[in-house]
């Protein structure tokens, strides 16, 4: 095929008079004008690689926007994140980078944006943020279900043994049916007890009393009606739910109140055939604390998806047969963390263009 032709249109330009550097400049000449300032083009850094379908959005409606992404398999801390994201405009962050005042100011006056790959933000100052004039995103409602999804397999596994029976089976050590072998616990029917009723707490309620025709309390700090009339569920006091439930599933944020809310003093009131349930951030749970009661067999398990020194564990809670540990997967499917990506992306782009976020939390 022939290739096109181009054609090029001559501007024609009257010609200026050549004047010497020697001439003397007219006496009621202006002065020049300064040159205006280069405008650099945006800059987003992104601490975590993150899905494809929010890097092609950022690139398709902000062709000028600069985009350095950390591909290490590693979370960046304090001085070396400050220097990997100097300069930027926008930044995406994930839930395991700190993003205290220090951070903040040494990013500012250039950073206008952190979007956060999270709902929870507890690990970032939004008092330094606002003072400093960042806004701060993040992405509630999206992982509602996929993280509803890992508590309740959390659960499950627990009361029936999965993972013990997956490894003692890879073992070799089955050795054949037997009436007293691998008895775990009764999920129909049994007391589930949801700290923390939001958007995640309400929808493992909702999915056990639909699913497995359970019992629902649960602690909060706002009443749910909603979740008494449709469930028949009761809301109670701290120590009423830990005393009464099954199972005990944490999902409430992460604050000053909330730390250790889980310790020595809450776990002795659980039931020896109890079990806690962790999605929701690990501080929450004192967990030396928790190894202790689960090494006197004073609870009867647990299942964790987040950690009090993430990603390092405790001493002692890896040796322990009666947990489930995961390695902070609750939003981990395609459809949600690609969703997640697509709304930080989003939010950047508001921000750049001046307008307001969606998600804004500062």
């Amino acid at each position: 095929m022939a290739e096109p032709r181009i054609t090029k249109k001559l501007m024609s330009r009257r010609a200026s008079p050549i004047t010497s550097s020697f001439s003397k400049p007219e006496s009621d000449a202006a002065p020049a004008a300064p040159p205006p300032p280069v405008k650099q083009p945006p800059r987003l850094f992104v601490s975590r690689a993150i899905p494809q379908p929010a890097l092609d959005l950022l690139n398709n409606a902000m062709p000028t926007l600069r985009i350095d992404i950390n591909t290490d398999e590693r979370n960046l801390f304090g001085e070396e994140l400050v220097q990997r994201a100097k300069g930027s405009t926008a930044l995406i962050s994930t839930l395991a980078d700190n993003i205290d005042r220090e951070v903040l100011q040494a990013l500012s006056p250039a950073l206008k944006v952190v979007a956060t790959y999270a709902v929870g933000t507890n690990n970032i100052d939004l008092k330094a943020a606002r003072e400093l004039g960042i806004r701060v995103t993040n992405t509630p409602g999206v992982l509602t279900e996929a993280t509803a999804e890992v508590a309740v397999a959390l659960i499950l596994a627990c009361a029936r043994r999965v993972v013990e029976g997956d490894r003692a089976t890879r073992a070799g050590k089955f050795t054949g049916w037997a009436p007293l072998y691998m008895r775990g616990r009764t999920v129909f029917g049994s007391t589930v007890g949801i700290i923390g009723a939001g958007r995640i707490g309400g929808t493992v309620a909702r999915t056990m009393r639909a699913g497995f025709g359970c019992r629902i309390l649960y602690h909060t700090t706002t009443p749910h009606p909603e979740l008494d009339t449709e469930l028949h569920a009761r809301q109670v006091s701290l120590d009423e739910l830990l005393e009464l439930s099954d199972f005990v599933s944490i999902h409430c944020p992460l604050t000053d109140e909330t730390r250790h809310l889980i310790g020595n003093n809450a776990l002795s009131r659980m039931k020896p055939t109890a079990f806690l349930i962790n999605t929701a951030r690990g501080p929450i749970v004192d967990e030396p604390a928790l190894v202790q009661m689960l090494r006197k067999n004073r609870i009867a398990g647990a299942g964790f998806d987040v950690y009090e020194h993430e990603p390092n564990l405790s001493p002692g809670l890896a040796d322990l047969d009666n947990v489930v540990l995961l390695p902070h997967i609750g939003s981990a499917t395609v459809e949600t963390r690609d969703r997640m990506g697509l709304i930080c992306a989003q939010s950047v782009l508001d921000v750049l263009a001046g307008k307001e976020p969606q998600n804004r939390v500062v």
